[in-house]
């Protein structure tokens, strides 16, 4: 609809003019520890932001990791024969970021699935179990052409129009 596009049209010139006026930290980082680190970090030191602070925290950053003592000292050998490499789940930060670091934030999360009635439900349970703002949820086929944002209020399907 045209009150949507304009509403659209709105979000980005205020983002545009936040990073023009150095008020959007945008972090980038390379591994998990870095990230779930740096989330901490800045979301004690922005707390006292309350409401007027915002976390749009990066979609599935991992869901597996390497633990640093179960990761190499030294170059593994490829003589050495067969490798069998043992995965940890990344721990759930939201519940920290809501509860403990910056509990009135706004936060929006992520969610991706390959199953919509998978990805719909999964969503509208982080939203209520996290007590994030927004969850996007992205279907992996069409993740790039739509997605669906959850809310306490309900679902809105955003589409991508034009080529």
């Amino acid at each position: 609809s045209a009150s949507y596009a304009e509403s659209v049209k709105h979000a980005i010139q205020e983002h545009n003019s936040a990073v023009r006026k150095s008020c959007l930290l945008e972090l980038t980082f390379t591994t998990l520890f870095e990230y779930l680190q740096m989330l901490q970090i800045i979301a004690l030191a922005l707390n006292h932001l309350e409401e007027y602070g915002m976390f749009y925290l990066a979609a599935a950053v991992s869901d597996f990791y390497v633990p640093w003592d179960s990761m190499m000292e030294h170059k593994i050998q490829s003589g050495s024969g067969e490798l069998a490499m043992q995965l940890a789940t990344v721990p759930k930060m939201l519940t920290l970021l809501r509860k403990l670091w910056a509990p009135t934030a706004f936060a929006i999360s992520f969610k991706l699935e390959t199953d919509i009635e998978i990805l719909l439900k999964k969503a509208k349970s982080a939203q209520r179990k996290y007590g994030v703002h927004i969850v996007v949820a992205n279907e992996l086929l069409t993740r790039k052409e739509k997605v669906i944002i959850v809310t306490d209020q309900g679902e809105t399907v955003v589409e991508k129009k034009g080529p």
